[in-house]
């Protein structure tokens, strides 16, 4: 899980704090990823953090202060939450300098031996509603080759991500046969862009280890797949579920807002405070 990035479109939040330790709801949200890949029974995350990142590591780990205040006041159902995911195991490797999600990925190299991985990132959120990356996992039980997240996004949008061409297998699954990092609008292969959902084989090390900078001078995981689709095949599987970009602060308060309706904790008193906000709005308007 990359997470050295410097988070600077939420600046001044993310100044001396993680960008994935901002909460959506009541979890931040590298847990809604980690959780995402629970479910799918991964119990083993690298995340691989950057300088101000300790925040999440102490997250993911025991809190015995909190634990037994919380057992004191007799708040047994937020203990459980609290130590819900105590059975995963976390390693945690430092990203020196922020140079690329393809570098951030090529640091977890001597940690992943010979297997298939995912890669999650954590400011893509996935509706929990959605199974993605259960999806995914069970293509590659089928193709044994790398699955990209794909996803449709406006013309207009595809120069802000890494945008395939492939040749469509069977529903929402597609062969392939080029990906560019970031394309000029007019040049897009298609508006199919990648999502932060992968699960990658470890011959991706080898290209990582040999591609140079892209865009924005850095090392683009794009670049990297792009080099290994002439050794293997490379699939992608077209999302159709509900996907928030958290890295966006629109984005964010989407997810904020939505997720908030689904919890129950809070969602009947947000749902009036919401209706009572429109209706404030139509009559100011």
């Amino acid at each position: 899980m990359p997470a050295g990035g410097l988070g600077t479109r939420f600046l001044p939040a993310t100044k001396a704090s993680p960008k994935e330790m901002l909460p959506i709801v009541d979890k931040p949200m590298i847990q809604y990823a980690v959780e995402e890949a629970e479910d799918c029974g991964i119990k083993e995350f690298i995340v691989i953090t950057g300088k101000n990142k300790r925040a999440i590591e102490d997250h993911f780990d025991a809190a015995f202060k909190l634990e037994e205040c919380l057992k004191k006041s007799g708040k047994e159902g937020l203990l459980d939450e609290i130590n819900r995911l105590n059975h995963l195991n976390f390693a945690y490797i430092r990203q020196r300098e922020a140079l690329g999600l393809g570098h951030a990925i090529y640091c977890a190299r001597p940690f992943v031996n010979d297997e298939p991985f995912a890669v999650l990132l954590s400011d893509d959120i996935i509706d929990p509603s959605d199974h993605l990356l259960r999806e995914m996992m069970a293509l590659y039980q089928e193709f044994e080759s790398p699955i990209l997240a794909l996803q449709r996004v406006p013309r207009s949008e595809v120069n802000k991500y890494g945008i395939v061409d492939g040749v469509k297998v069977r529903d929402n699954v597609f062969r392939i046969n080029n990906m560019v990092e970031k394309p000029p609008i007019s040049s897009a292969p298609s508006d199919m862009a990648i999502i932060g959902r992968y699960i990658l084989t470890p011959d991706v090390f080898d290209t990582l280890e040999d591609v140079g900078p892209g865009k924005g001078g850095e090392i683009q995981l794009t670049d990297a797949l792009h080099d290994l689709l002439k050794r293997r095949k490379i699939y992608g599987y077209l999302f159709t579920g509900k996907r928030y970009d958290a890295g966006d602060k629109v984005g964010y308060l989407k997810a904020t807002i939505d997720l908030a309706l689904k919890n129950p904790q809070v969602s009947e008193p947000f749902r009036e405070y919401l209706i009572e906000v429109a209706e404030r709005s139509k009559k100011s308007g």
